[in-house]
């Protein structure tokens, strides 16, 4: 995955070298983010809308017994840390940054389609392998948020951690996003660095154990790495359509 990664970097480079090199990284992560606004926040809403209602509905209709996950060593030594909810919710907000970054239609119907695939995988695993967290010992109510965060996601839909997946899904693709506009190196290691906090927040906020979250980890890395190697692939058969159509829709 990381040659491909690389692959595709060199690709991005050789393509980007002439056009940006003297437009600054964060005015081209404006230029890219406000290029088709309205569509991309109608079309990260519907598409939110409509993951929620099919997780809500297998995580209160198994079809299937529900299998209890195993607590590791990882799980006893990470204890319940109540401040972090706040990293477990800020991935709705950095799950739609790649999203945000496409710069042209085709593109940003690429991406959706990408982590579409990714999310009916997810929910394809819920609906033939239901799973759960042993529930914990803690005074949910006594801690700002829970009672509403397990309200809305229960201790269902465990493994793997669709939130880490997707943690990690859009780390991968955003750390190509940014590599594209030359976005500093410290920039590139803080969008790692968030997704590393969400992950950890899965086990802080006990919505999942170790077992969920490397599982996870490895379907978000998976799908990262074949939706990209598919997009260099696309990238390199229609280099100048895309670098046109790119100055067009900016």
């Amino acid at each position: 995955m990381f040659a491909t990664n690389a692959t595709h970097e060199g690709v991005v480079s050789s393509m980007n070298k002439s056009s940006h090199q003297a437009i600054p990284w964060h005015l081209q992560i404006f230029t890219r983010m406000k290029s088709h606004f309205f569509l991309k926040l109608t079309g990260i809403t519907l598409f939110m809308w409509a993951f929620f209602a099919g997780y809500l509905y297998l995580l209160k209709n198994p079809v299937f017994p529900v299998t209890m996950m195993p607590l590791t060593e990882l799980d006893i030594a990470v204890g319940f840390k109540p401040d972090t909810i706040f990293l477990y919710a800020s991935l709705w907000l950095y799950a739609t940054l790649p999203a945000g970054l496409q710069a042209t239609r085709r593109e940003l119907i690429y991406y959706a389609l990408a982590v579409g695939a990714l999310c009916v995988a997810g929910l394809a695993c819920f609906l033939f392998w239901p799973t759960a967290v042993p529930a914990a010992n803690i005074e949910w109510d006594q801690s700002f948020g829970f009672s509403i965060l397990k309200g809305v996601d229960a201790a269902g839909n465990a493994c793997p951690s669709l939130h880490v997946a997707t943690a990690v899904f859009s780390a991968v693709w955003l750390n190509r996003l940014l590599f594209e506009v030359g976005a500093p190196r410290i920039v590139r290691a803080f969008n790692w660095a968030w997704c590393v906090g969400i992950a950890y927040s899965t086990l802080a906020t006990k919505q999942h154990v170790a077992v969920d979250m490397v599982a996870g980890a490895i379907m978000g890395m998976l799908a990262a790495g074949l939706s990209l190697t598919q997009s260099a692939l696309l990238i390199r058969q229609n280099l100048v359509p895309i670098e046109t159509e790119r100055r067009q829709e900016s």
